[in-house]
C-alpha cells in the first residue's frame, strides 16, 4: 500500500491570500476601537434600563417595588455612562462619584450619630447601617461578547476585497 502527501501552490491563490492580508495589516483600528465602545456604552445602558443580569449572568437582588433599581432613581448613573477611545484601546464606564456602591455594593454608617436617619416614602427610618448588594453592571456578558464579535466580524468583512 502507498502513503503521501501531494501539495500544490497555485501563485494565484498566494495573490489572492497576500491581498487578504495586505488589506487587513494597514487598516486604521481607531473607527473599530471606538464602534465597540459605543457598542459596550450601549449595552452597559440597556442592562441598567431593563434592571439586570449582572455581566456575569448573576440576578441582581430586586427592590421593594420590583422595578429595575438602578434605572428608578434620579438616572444618575444611566446618565453617566459614557465611554472614550483614541487609536488601539478605549474604555466605558459610570462617571458618577456614587457608581462604585452600585458596581461593588456598600455598607453605610453613620459618621457622626449614633444612627443614620432617612425617608423611606413618608416614613422616617433609623437603622445603625445600610447595606447595599452589589449590582455590577459594567463588563461583557456572553451575549455583549457576542454582539461585540459581530460588530469586529462585520467591520473586518468589510475591508476585504
Amino acid at each position: 500500500m502507498d502513503f503521501g502527501v501531494k501539495i500544490e501552490v497555485d501563485k494565484h491563490d498566494l495573490a489572492a491570500i497576500n491581498a487578504l492580508v495586505t488589506g487587513l495589516s494597514d487598516f486604521d483600528a481607531a473607527p473599530l476601537v471606538e464602534e465597540i465602545v459605543q457598542l459596550g456604552e450601549n449595552q452597559t445602558r440597556k442592562r441598567i434600563e431593563s434592571g439586570g443580569p449582572g455581566p456575569d449572568g448573576t440576578k441582581w437582588p430586586p427592590n421593594k417595588e420590583g422595578t429595575p433599581i438602578l434605572f428608578r432613581t434620579g438616572r444618575h448613573l444611566h446618565d453617566s455612562i459614557a465611554s472614550s477611545s483614541s487609536g488601539t484601546s478605549g474604555e466605558w464606564g459610570a462617571v458618577w462619584e456614587f457608581a462604585h456602591v452600585h458596581q461593588e455594593g456598600a455598607v453605610i454608617t453613620p459618621k457622626s450619630a449614633s444612627r443614620l436617619v432617612f425617608m423611606l416614602g413618608d416614613k422616617r427610618v433609623f437603622a445603625k447601617k445600610v447595606t447595599i448588594p452589589a449590582r455590577p453592571f459594567v463588563g461583557v456578558s456572553a451575549e455583549d461578547a457576542e454582539e461585540i464579535k459581530e460588530l469586529v466580524t462585520d467591520y473586518l468583512g468589510r475591508l476585504l476585497p
